[in-house]
């Protein structure tokens, strides 16, 4: 059976290439899309989550607005993803009309009306997510998981230790994990692996089909530096599929290296956002001394992927696409 599929984006350039691999993937049910500010502001966000269901040709989706910023931090919309989030390409604006609920109400309904268990899938930064689990706990048993892209068990990207999405509202992120809804980490350490080589994605440029054309110029995005006062080459290549690896994962999660372990969410310091992945297999002095700290929550975590399989699997589902 396939999988029922809710997922949660901010919808920048790898959460557009995710949407093409849910939409395309015949064991995926995508049954709505909820939006959250993180990439880029939620207005942008909307606009490209339901442009990208244009150009993969999906059948009517409930698309969602919700949180504009994080549970305590201001809005603080990435740098990386071009001024409108999705590359900068001038993609035609969707005539899609966004539901009218909230993100969390939209939600709440998906879940409570399934009649088989969804995996929440979330790609962005988790402030609708800990909404929902702290308004409408009665949704949890609908939940069969989430499947989050965020954390890591090694380094950071937004700061040495902590990875993007989780740094943006770990408040959050450790809500969701306190919640005891059982959840798979897809972190930097997987996610920083799976790209697609340019040859091949020259080719999905230069395709007939609008989808592969799409993701080949997703692909060839650079990210921009906000040390540099250039703009980003557009002839450069970057590769990453980023996001869509954990949908990758949902579908093929044979390609990975997984293990169970306690991780909580750093909330102060210079460790803010950090996803501490306890990897002991002894008990340690925190635990002795019970100066442990905030309580850690078992998960499963993604350390190690084929990442030639998941780029293959990435490229025959797009080519589903028109």
């Amino acid at each position: 059976m396939a999988h029922r599929v809710l997922l949660d984006v901010d919808t920048g350039v790898d959460d557009a290439l995710a949407v093409l691999f849910a939409v395309a993937h015949p064991d995926i049910d995508l049954i709505g899309i909820t939006c959250v500010a993180g990439n880029t502001s939620l207005e942008n966000v909307v606009a490209n989550t339901l442009t990208v269901l244009d150009i993969a040709g999906a059948p009517e989706l409930p698309v969602a607005a919700g949180s504009l910023r994080p549970l305590i931090e201001p809005p603080r919309a990435s740098h990386v993803h071009g001024t409108d989030g999705l590359g900068d390409q001038g993609l035609p604006a969707s005539t899609r009309v966004p539901d009218a609920r909230h993100a969390v109400d939209l939600a709440r309904d998906l879940l409570l009306a399934s009649d088989h268990p969804v995996t929440i899938v979330a790609l962005a930064p988790q402030t609708n997510l800990a909404l929902l689990l702290r308004l409408h706990p009665e949704v949890v048993p609908k939940i069969e998981r989430i499947l989050f892209m965020g954390g890591s068990a090694s380094g950071g990207n937004a700061t040495a230790v902590a990875e993007f999405n989780v740094w943006h509202d770990p408040e959050a992120a450790a809500a969701v994990l306190d919640s005891g809804v059982p959840a798979f980490m897809y972190g930097l350490d997987v996610f920083n692996q799976v790209t697609i080589d340019e040859e091949a994605a020259r080719a999905l440029l230069a395709s007939e089909s609008a989808s592969e054309r799409l993701a080949g110029a997703l692909l060839h995005f650079q990210m921009a530096d906000p040390e540099s006062t250039e703009a980003a080459d557009p002839a450069a290549f970057g590769g990453h599929i980023g996001d869509a690896g954990a949908l990758c994962a949902l579908v093929d999660p044979g390609a990975l290296r997984v293990e169970r372990h306690p991780v909580r969410v750093e909330l102060g310091g210079a460790s803010r956002g950090q996803t501490v992945v306890d990897r002991r297999r002894r008990v340690g002095e925190d635990t002795v001394h019970a100066t442990g700290g905030a309580a850690a929550h078992p998960i499963d975590v993604a350390l190690d992927v084929d990442a030639p399989r998941f780029a293959e699997l990435f490229l025959t589902t797009i080519a589903r696409l028109p």
